[in-house]
């Protein structure tokens, strides 16, 4: 058990409710626990982990939290400052933030800049901005330990390791639930359909995500930035069984790979007892009961806003902040069932047509191409 105090952001999302679940687990000191609106299920977070106090975005749900613990002496805040303070929390070692999307960006800078370690599952902020952030904790010796299962392996595989030392970055993906279909078999998925992960439990954004292979060509981006590599060094390898989480090649062509079962839980509790490892309550792996692994090239064809995502890394600048935004709208519009699913890539892609790249962006400039990016994505989508 570690004896460091936590803050976990986004505690009622997917990867949150994981933490909560491994922090509980472990007897954890979580000091404070932050979330956008499920005042629900804060309740019962509360008062299973006792937290100094929580935040709720939304003002309302505050209120009715602050009803529902009126029984407790946890303090209960509420607004989008509380959260940024939570965020930098003076007496906490360890900030996790599974936030959602490009709101995660905010805390993220927040965390950093009060010196913290950074527990990051929120992608977005990589991408969109990960020179910055990337500066911001080289400059001010902020640890960020990554919590995306890929990020996380790949971390493991580096222990000890430089940059310099690598050959290629392996990311591995499940390949979602349309692998092996074409781009025409794909035209008429439902978001039911998309919804039905062979193998991870997520929430519906990144789910839809993976099913298109955004959420890996996400990854790509945030690996390039979170372990220095360059686009052309992160190849990405459809791995269905989600056994090997990624695998790092050296330059004496050694391959080390992080295998596991896909549970989220085990990547959350490494970065909770980091440098450590502890018993937790993952389930074993079994390799017989497995009896093979199976490995392919991904379908850029099929699967285009992959190719999208390396040619925005590329590009750089503000571009892959555009891409967020855009795959934002538009996935909320397919799950609206206001566009297709093959409309994803149409509208993402028109999007980053029409933004003007700013090299070596400020957080300004970031948050600016997002809220136009937005704007466009959404003028887009009125004409399906």
């Amino acid at each position: 058990m570690t004896d460091k105090k936590i803050v976990i952001l986004g505690s009622t999302g997917s990867v949150g409710q994981q933490t909560v679940e491994v922090a509980q687990d472990l007897g954890v000191n979580t000091v404070v626990l932050a979330a956008g609106r499920d005042y629900k299920k804060m309740e019962i977070q509360a008062r299973q982990l006792r937290p100094l106090f929580c935040v709720m975005e939304d003002e309302a749900a505050a209120r009715e939290l602050k009803l529902a613990l009126a029984d407790t002496d946890i303090r209960v805040e509420g607004g989008h400052e509380a959260l940024l303070s939570a965020a930098a929390y003076h007496d906490a070692d360890v900030i996790f933030n599974s936030v959602g999307g490009s709101d995660g960006l905010e805390p993220t800078m927040a965390a950093l800049e009060a010196g913290k370690t950074l527990a990051l599952a929120n992608k977005e902020s990589i991408v969109m901005a990960g020179e910055t952030v990337m500066k911001k904790a080289r400059e001010l010796g902020s640890r960020i330990i990554p919590v995306d299962s890929e990020h996380s392996a790949i971390f493991q595989c580096l222990e000890g390791r430089s940059g310099n030392d690598i050959n290629r970055i392996l990311l591995t993906a499940s390949g979602g639930p349309f692998f092996g279909m074409s781009r025409d078999e794909m035209s008429d998925i439902t978001p039911e359909r998309a919804l039905a992960h062979p193998t991870w439990k997520m929430g519906p954004k990144i789910t839809i995500d993976s099913a298109t292979l955004m959420n890996k060509g996400f990854e790509v981006i945030e690996a390039v930035h979170l372990f220095g590599v360059r686009p052309e060094q992160v190849e990405v390898v459809v791995h269905r069984e989600s056994i090997i989480h990624s695998m790092v090649e050296y330059n004496d062509n050694a391959v080390l790979a992080q295998l596991s079962l896909p549970d989220m839980r085990l990547c959350a509790q490494y970065a909770m007892t980091y440098p450590e490892r502890v018993p937790g309550i993952m389930g074993r792996l079994d390799l017989t009961a497995l009896g093979k692994l199976t490995f392919y090239k991904p379908d850029y064809n099929s699967f285009p806003l992959l190719r999208l995502a390396y040619d925005s890394i590329s590009q750089g600048g503000v571009i892959p902040a555009a891409l967020v935004a855009a795959d934002e709208e538009a996935v909320d519009a397919f799950m609206n069932k206001k566009i297709g699913f093959t409309s994803i890539y149409t509208v993402v892609s028109e999007t980053l047509e029409r933004i003007k790249n700013i090299k070596s962006p400020s957080l300004d400039d970031v948050s600016e191409t997002a809220r136009e990016a937005k704007q466009i994505a959404a003028e887009l989508i009125k004409k399906f």
